[in-house]
């Protein structure tokens, strides 16, 4: 697995929170957009799939269609909002250029940003040792950043290992 440079971080660090700042303020795509671009893997054979507890600012509005992503793949989901995501970040060792505009646990996983249910599924599976999942910034396209015009810019969801370090664990084109 190829591990993810870190020089590259503070630059990302400050595209990420442009990104983040005018996208959250977006408005969602319509619901009928949501349908149509969704692609959410059938829930898995377990009975009861575990609470995803999602912390996101009060304002942000793409959030909410994330959520509506894992619900429809059977989670069951809380929000929590909070006016000081940096804390929620901090106390689950999201660092810099790892960020997004939500921050996720699911059964002792920390997941951070838009990641598609279908690596969530993968990775309730396979149990890795590790922190959890992270897809920085608001890649349009993923789940809760559709497109109206259904436009995908392809990301990769990195594995956040418990030393901290990135490696790739799934492709999304």
């Amino acid at each position: 697995m190829k591990l993810l440079s870190t020089s590259a971080l503070p630059a990302l660090a400050l595209a990420a929170s442009t990104l983040l700042v005018s996208a959250c303020n977006a408005t969602p795509a319509a619901p009928a957009a949501k349908a149509a671009n969704a692609t959410v893997d059938a829930v898995p054979a377990r009975a009861t799939l575990p609470v995803v507890k999602v912390h996101k600012d009060p304002n942000c509005g793409c959030c909410g269609g994330w959520a509506e992503h894992m619900q429809a793949a059977g989670f069951p989901v809380e929000v929590h909002d909070t006016s000081d995501m940096a804390l929620v970040k901090q106390r689950l060792g999201i660092g810099e250029g790892m960020m997004s505009c939500h921050t996720s646990e699911i059964d002792g996983y920390v997941v951070e940003g838009h990641v598609p249910v279908s690596a969530i599924q993968k990775l309730l599976a396979e149990r890795p040792k590790a922190r959890g999942l992270v897809l920085p910034g608001m890649p349009i396209g993923s789940p809760g950043m559709e497109s109206p015009d259904g436009y995908r810019q392809p990301f990769t969801v990195a594995l956040l290992a418990e030393d901290g370090s990135l490696s790739e664990f799934s492709r999304h084109e």
